[in-house]
């Protein structure tokens, strides 16, 4: 490795006083974007990382090939039946973007697919490749065809900033209308005869916060808002029920629900409230002919599934009851049957609830997997739609025949180059906590490799947001080189219900760093890693950092993703983005001293010490308005003004938000840069 020195951050220590307690932070002004400083100091950091790993450049490329080898570059998705029309996407070889598509429907079968070849007839809606153009960077933030058809809404986005501009296409005629509104957020619902738009648009603190009615032809100066949130812990999104009957309004915190309703062909009238707001009720609703399906958590931690009238909303009349073994995650209603996702025992799983018929779960072909209801728009229909994967069976696509109950395979993700998923192993293990809780590893292995063996541990462990066991074509080129990978699924995160959840945060967060250095233990004593690379995202850069600052001993390497590693300066700053919706999920350390004393314990930049860290890798972005760049900025410049160990190295993408790079090839030479580092990394401390 170059011997050159990495670059040194300047101190100008700011100091804020909590509880009685001073809070100084040596590299505040990193957080001035704007300051000709800061961007110098980030591109010496970039250049320093790029000199730290010159060594890797011919792996990083082997490992990119390798990526885009595995992958059918032109291919396409199975399409979905939406009214007169097949919906799919496809990609060509050589382009960045995906190409959105449809072809005029018949039958309730899919047309046959033929790899690398468009579909006859088909008609083109999108072309990412030419909305993006020269620009570094791009997103799509909607793509929403109208009910009769007619007219596409999509939005999108330059800088990764999350805030896009909305146009509106005559797909009769190809043509873009003169309609044209910036600075909306995702996503967006027609009415029923398409003449009206409704999209949600964000404050200051990037919290989508109000909903306004756009009136297909007018300028976006005359749109209409219909609905303004005060309260800050809130989000507001719009969509629209599968039968096309109610737009729903929901506003949501990270702990309560509330839901309004207007019927859609009414654009213009009031929407009016399912249930009002009641402090920890979560709800969703989805329209089912003559009653409302309701998913709620009131006196049912994991969630019971009830049905209201159409006239009276709010009165819920219990049709699956509350079970502590398993947590209900999402209702779908159909004409003839309603489909319940939910999670036992650490799995996905669906339940059928025919109109006229005795409920069923559908089995599933591996012990170790993931499923969920995917792309299902028609509301009459005979068959559903399910997206299946496991850590060894690539992306698959099911249609399942509600008649005959039987399950058809579509697609599979092809993965080329010979992959057989019989040359490789999944397990499931279980790890035991400090305070005796067992927690769930998923683990993959290629078939013979040679144990114990360098492995990649991945956490994330927040929200309730699971990581489920999923196959990965870049992860093979770990596997094939002697890894083994594995998920750890710790608390805070949704994998064992919603007392998993609740487990691991307010008070119980440091449940999820000890866990996870308990599953890496558990590979270590259990023979099955010989030395453990951490790594996580976002808030499981959190974990990162926390488990890093833990038990450094127990990692032979870490790799920290747009890390969330500042949360106690960010959680007592309510001006930044985003940071009073997160004290339902962290705590207020502003106004809580207890709060703000427990986080100061475990946040990763406070609590940085003189011990021997192992290597660590940051990577974050400038634009990222989600965990702001100068969080890994400041956390590595602390990291080498304190720790020993190291390299502690950070890489910036000055173009690019919370997601990374946009465009396919991008994020795979991304990936193989990370991957290159992991196997170096793992053989160097080996």
């Amino acid at each position: 490795m170059s011997s050159e020195m990495p670059p040194t951050a300047k101190k100008v220590p700011s100091e804020r006083v909590h509880h009685g307690d001073t809070v100084v932070d040596p590299y505040a002004w990193l957080t001035a974007k704007d300051d000709p400083d800061t961007i110098a100091y980030l591109e010496a950091e970039n250049a320093y990382t790029q000199q730290m790993t010159a060594h890797l450049k011919p792996l990083q490329e082997t490992i990119f090939q390798e990526i885009k080898g595995r992958t059918l570059e032109t291919d396409l998705s199975v399409p979905t039946r939406k009214g007169d029309w097949w919906y799919y996407s496809r990609t060509e070889e050589g382009k960045q973007y995906g190409i959105q598509c449809r072809l005029v429907a018949e039958g309730e079968t899919p047309p046959e697919l033929k790899a690398g070849e468009p579909l006859p007839g088909e008609q083109i809606m999108l072309d990412g490749n030419e909305l993006a153009g020269e620009s570094d960077f791009f997103s799509l933030g909607t793509s929403s065809v109208s009910p009769d058809g007619t007219l596409l809404a999509y939005s999108v986005n330059f800088t990764g900033d999350e805030r896009f501009t909305l146009k509106i296409k005559n797909l009769a005629t190809g043509e873009t209308l003169p309609d044209e509104i910036p600075g909306i957020f995702y996503g967006g619902a027609w009415s029923a005869d398409g003449s009206t738009f409704f999209y949600t648009t964000v404050d200051e603190a990037w919290r989508p916060y109000r909903v306004y009615r756009h009136t297909v032809g007018t300028p976006a100066s005359e749109d209409v808002l219909v609905h303004e949130e005060q309260d800050e812990r809130f989000w507001i999104g719009v969509g629209l029920t599968r039968s096309e009957r109610y737009l729903v309004l929901s506003a949501g915190s990270k702990i309560t629900s509330e839901i309004r309703i207007l019927e859609a062909d009414d654009p213009t009238g009031g929407f009016r409230v399912v249930r009002p707001r009641e402090t920890g009720v979560e709800y969703g609703i989805d329209h089912a002919g003559d009653r409302f399906l309701v998913l709620h958590n009131k006196n049912a931690e994991n969630f019971e599934l009830a049905t209201a009238p159409i006239d009276d909303p709010g009165t819920w009349t219990p049709l699956i009851g509350h079970r502590e073994d398993t947590r209900l995650l999402d209702v779908d209603a159909f004409e003839g049957h309603t489909v319940v996702h939910f999670r036992r025992d650490g799995l996905t799983g669906v339940r059928i609830l025919p109109a006229d018929g005795e409920p069923y779960e559908i089995p599933m072909p591996e012990p170790i997997y993931d499923v969920a209801p995917s792309g299902n728009p028609e509301f009459v229909t005979g068959r559903l739609r399910l997206g299946y994967t496991s850590m060894v069976t690539p992306p698959s696509v099911y249609d399942y025949d509600l008649r005959t109950r039987e399950l058809i395979l579509l697609k599979r993700k092809p993965v080329l180059g010979g992959y057989d998923p019989a040359d490789y192993e999944q397990f499931r293990e279980w790890a035991t906590a400090p305070d005796g809780t067992r927690v769930p590893i998923s683990i993959a292995v290629r078939k013979g490799t040679e144990r114990p063996a360098p492995t990649v541990l991945y956490g994330y462990g927040s929200y309730e947001i699971s990581v489920d066991p999923s196959f990965s074509v870049a992860r093979l080129s770990l596997l094939d080189r002697g890894f083994v990978f594995a998920i750890a699924h710790i608390r805070g995160g949704g994998e064992m219900g919603r007392r998993w959840y609740e487990d691991g945060k307010f008070q119980k967060k440091k449940n999820t760093f000890t866990d996870f250095v308990a599953c890496a233990e558990h590979l270590r004593a259990g023979g099955w890693s010989s030395g453990v690379v951490a790594r996580g995202g976002s808030a499981g850069g959190l974990l990162m950092g926390a488990v890093a600052n833990l038990a450094p001993e127990t990692f032979a390497g870490v790799v920290a993703e747009v890390p969330f590693v500042d949360a106690l300066n960010t959680i007592l700053d309510p001006s930044l983005p985003l940071t009073v919706i997160e004290w339902d999920e962290w705590g207020d350390p502003l106004h809580e001293a207890d709060v703000y004393h427990y986080m100061k314990s475990y946040s990763p930049y406070e609590n940085v010490d003189d011990r021997v860290y192992p290597p660590i890798l940051a990577i974050t972005s400038l634009n990222d308005t989600r965990v702001l760049y100068h969080e890994p900025a400041k956390w590595i410049a602390r990291l080498r003004d304190t720790a020993r160990g190291g390299p502690f190295l950070l890489k910036t993408e000055m173009g690019a938000g919370h997601g990374g790079r946009s465009g396919r090839y991008d994020s795979w030479r991304e990936e193989a840069f990370v991957l290159s580092w992991v196997l170096d990394t793992a053989k160097a401390t080996a």
